[in-house]
């Protein structure tokens, strides 16, 4: 009776060594299950981390690129819009510039019109006067007179040149006051086609002689014909002659001036 007793305790007492070591090896088990998974959880969240430290490494750097464009772009920003003041300051200069330079046009334009108008005017007045005045040097007078009526008219010609070719024309015929010359040509007298040495004394008298010294005479400014002297006045228009063509010392001297045109 006895034997079966501790049989049973033993059978008893291996069910429960069985049943710890067991227990044992299943929470050995599930204790590796748990280190293993713990492990695991360790390992995803170390990855996690540095997952997340690489993105926000990686976002420190874009940030910081982003903040150096940025600021690049707002000195870019500044730059161009004080640049942009600056070319709208010098269009508004430019236009002002090209306003001024259109009114100046318009004044020149008004101007030319004008001063062509007044050019004639003045040179109509010259070639009346040379109509009116002493009849000395008649072609050359005309030529001139011509040669500047030719380029006032002409349009390719600035005002300034025509006021210059005019003002030096005027001179010319001013100039012929205080001078006195001998030159040779021909002209009418009393329907006579006559060569002669002429005289010019200033602008107040001429006196011709012929080549001959026999025949001498003047121009009458009252009758505006040319007319001949008695014998008398020989001498004395040679002297001036030869006085003129410094031929001979200067002296005083009576010439028969005649009468005075009004």
């Amino acid at each position: 009776m006895g034997f079966p007793h501790s049989l049973r305790q033993k059978r008893f007492l291996g069910v429960c060594l069985l049943s710890i070591i067991l227990g044992a090896g299943a929470a050995l088990t599930s204790a590796q299950t748990m280190d293993e998974q713990a492990r695991e959880d360790t390992e995803q969240a170390i990855d996690t981390r540095r997952d997340t430290q690489r993105q926000q490494d990686e976002w420190s750097d874009e940030k910081s690129d982003l903040v150096r464009r940025y600021k690049s772009a707002t000195a870019s920003v500044k730059w161009l819009q004080e640049r942009k003041a600056e070319e709208t300051a010098q269009a508004q200069a430019l236009d002002d510039r090209v306003a001024e330079l259109q009114r100046r046009l318009g004044e020149a334009d008004r101007l030319e019109g004008s001063m062509q108008d007044t050019l004639m005017v003045i040179f109509h007045r010259l070639e009346n006067s040379v109509a009116a005045s002493l009849p000395f040097l008649p072609e050359e007078r005309s030529r001139r007179l011509d040669s500047v009526e030719d380029e006032l008219l002409r349009p390719d010609v600035t005002s300034a040149e025509k006021l210059r070719r005019l003002l030096e024309t005027l001179q010319v015929e001013a100039g012929y006051a205080s001078t006195v010359e001998v030159y040779q040509d021909k002209f009418e007298v009393d329907g006579e086609v006559i060569h002669a040495d002429v005289l010019r004394i200033g602008r107040v008298t001429v006196f011709w002689r012929t080549p001959d010294g026999k025949r001498v005479g003047g121009f009458d400014p009252v009758l505006g014909q040319w007319t001949e002297l008695d014998g008398g006045a020989k001498r004395s228009i040679g002297l001036a002659m030869e006085m003129a063509a410094r031929m001979r010392p200067v002296e005083l001297i009576d010439l028969p001036l005649g009468r005075i045109g009004q």
